[in-house]
């Protein structure tokens, strides 16, 4: 039981270095707070919740990946090394997809709403 507890503080350790020291994943949770002011502000249904829920977690959990990927990388391979640029890059290039992917989702979800407000 002692492991299972450790395991958890060690995650939340990686959630706070990840959350303290990236300022990517910081935008992406100003971005969340943003989706969750307007869904509570024009009282999302519990489906639409759902959706923004898991593109927070998705985008974040890509991000926190990247962060992973970006430092193992810089650990393995100090110097700059061409493989090791794509291998940043791919994993960049998977938080903008997911990233984009939200924001579209945001869109579908919230600009109906703020157009009825105009």
């Amino acid at each position: 039981m002692r492991k299972r507890i450790l395991s958890f503080k060690y995650a939340f350790k990686g959630i706070w270095i990840v959350a303290s020291s990236e300022t990517n994943f910081q935008i992406h949770i100003i971005a969340a707070i943003i989706a969750l002011s307007l869904g509570l502000y024009f009282n999302i249904t519990n489906g639409e919740w759902i959706v923004i829920l898991f593109c927070f977690a998705l985008v974040m959990a890509a991000e926190a990946f990247n962060s992973a990927i970006e430092k193992l990388v810089d650990f393995v391979s100090p110097d700059i090394h061409p493989q090791a640029g794509k291998i940043k890059d791919i994993a960049a290039g998977a938080v903008l997809i997911t990233a984009i992917i939200a924001a579209t989702i945001g869109c579908i979800i919230f600009l109906p709403k703020i157009i009825l407000l105009i």
